[in-house]
């Protein structure tokens, strides 16, 4: 069976606090409903503790690292989860249950097997 990445992107919350807790509540709702289905993910901390990683020069190139996500964005990536559906049909039915694409976005993506 086909498996989709559903990639939240919506508002920069830090999930932990307890002033999410309404919000993880929403997700805790969604995960009981799609529990069959979910092959993996999880919710990211705030973009202010990402890193952003580049190589300058190509493969040998220099690291250079900065403070903070690659793009500024009204909306953020929260985190993502791992669905194994039938189609994407199913699977976009699924993301539309997703918290995150009440106020924000959720991108379905297929997902490359290479094992096979």
């Amino acid at each position: 069976m086909p498996q989709y990445a559903a990639i939240i992107y919506a508002s920069d919350v830090d999930p932990t606090k307890p002033e999410a807790a309404d919000m993880m509540k929403d997700y805790n709702d969604f995960h009981a409903v799609a529990e069959t289905v979910i092959r993996g993910g999880a919710a990211l901390y705030p973009t202010a503790t990402a890193t952003t990683v580049r190589v300058t020069g190509g493969k040998a190139g220099d690291i250079v690292t900065t403070d903070g996500p690659y793009a500024e964005t009204k909306e953020a990536l929260t985190g993502f989860y791992l669905l194994e559906c039938a189609d994407l049909d199913e699977a976009v039915k699924l993301a539309a249950q997703i918290p995150g694409a009440w106020d924000g976005a959720v991108e379905v993506r297929p997902i490359v097997d290479f094992g096979q």
